[in-house]
């Protein structure tokens, strides 16, 4: 009989000299992943459909968003390429813990990450998509973030309470 395995979060893990080691990720790995981004693509919550429907077409701050992409090792919600954001929308009732490591892990290799709740993104759409122009608009430098010197943590105000 075979052992399963289960996602988890380990805090006795040593950290990695290199961030960007194993951040790509390839083979069925990968295809797993495009699949994955593709479902999310055909059947989006109500809170990605009224964030898309802001984002799409280059409306926020000239620059393009793609929905539903694979960046690293991850699927996130949103993703600006030529600017290193992802925007990630938490349904209630996430593990903090789990959203918190996939944060960091793409904040390690540079990405800025924008993190709202869902409840944020339906009731406070205005401030969301003010934050998300904020950063957009904010002076970036693809070789210092690629070198990991840009670190952006998620806005507070925004991440979902978990209570």
């Amino acid at each position: 009989m075979s052992e399963r395995k289960k996602l988890g979060v380990s805090r006795a893990a040593a950290p990695k000299v290199d961030a960007r080691t194993g951040f790509a990720v390839t083979g069925a790995r990968l295809d797993k992943l495009k699949e994955w981004a593709r479902e999310q693509r055909r059947n989006p919550t109500e809170a990605q459909k009224a964030l898309w429907e802001q984002l799409s077409d280059s409306k926020v701050g000239g620059v393009k968003f793609t929905r539903q992409a694979v960046v690293g090792s991850t699927v996130v919600d949103f993703a600006c390429p030529s600017r290193w954001i992802v925007v990630l929308i938490s349904p209630p009732g996430a593990n903090a813990e789990v959203l918190s490591l996939q944060d960091k892990k793409l904040t390690d290799v540079g990405v800025r990450v924008l993190r709202f709740s869902e409840d944020a993104v339906l009731g406070e759409m205005a401030q969301v998509i003010e934050a998300i122009a904020a950063e957009v608009t904010k002076p970036f430098d693809k070789r210092a973030a690629r070198r990991g010197e840009t670190v952006r943590q998620p806005d507070p105000t925004f991440t979902s309470a978990e209570g």
